[in-house]
C-alpha cells in the first residue's frame, strides 16, 4: 500500500519497517554493551592497533567509544519514534523526515565503518560497525514504500 493523505490508516509495511529499524538500532546499542561486558571485540581491536597503550588507557578509549555510540544510538531511537508517530499520523512530511534520517543515519554508519585512525586500521571493529548500518537496511525499505506511487 503506499501512503498517501487519502490513505485511511497508515501503511502496515511502512510501520514494520520503522518498527524493525528501531529493533535494530535498540540491538545494535544492546550488541555494544554486551561485548563491553564479555569479550570487548572493541577493546581488543584498539589493543591491536595501539600494542603500546596502557590497559588504562585502552579501557578509556573503549568507553569513549561506548558513550558516542550509546548517543548516536539514542538519536537514532528518538528518530525511529519520530517517524513511526508521523507515520502513524500519516504526516505528510513523514516521508520526507524518513527520508532524511535515513540519509543522515546511514552516512553516519557508513563513516562509523570504514574511517581509518590513526594506526591505519578501521577506528570500530567490523562487527560493531556493521551493525551499526543495518537500521539503514530497514529504513531503505521504509523509504521505498512511503515513496511508492499508488499506481506502482
Amino acid at each position: 500500500m503506499s501512503y498517501t493523505a487519502t490513505t485511511v490508516g497508515p501503511p502496515r509495511g511502512a510501520l514494520t519497517a520503522a518498527y524493525t529499524g528501531l529493533g535494530l538500532t535498540v540491538a545494535s546499542i544492546v550488541l555494544v554493551f554486551v561485548d563491553h561486558a564479555t569479550g570487548n571485540v572493541l577493546a581488543a581491536h584498539i589493543r591491536d592497533g595501539y600494542p603500546f597503550y596502557s590497559r588504562d588507557r585502552i579501557d578509556g578509549a573503549a568507553t569513549i567509544y561506548l558513550s558516542y555510540l550509546s548517543v548516536l544510538g539514542g538519536l537514532g531511537i528518538i528518530g525511529w519514534l519520530t517517524t513511526l508517530w508521523a507515520i502513524a499520523r500519516r504526516k505528510r512530511w513523514a516521508r520526507w523526515l524518513a527520508t532524511g534520517l535515513v540519509a543522515v543515519g546511514t552516512a553516519v554508519a557508513l563513516f562509523d565503518l570504514l574511517v581509518r585512525d590513526t594506526s591505519g586500521d578501521t577506528g570500530l571493529p567490523a562487527l560493531i560497525g556493521a551493525a551499526g548500518l543495518l537500521p539503514g537496511l530497514a529504513g531503505l525499505a521504509l523509504v521505498i514504500m512511503l515513496w511508492r506511487r499508488p499506481d506502482s
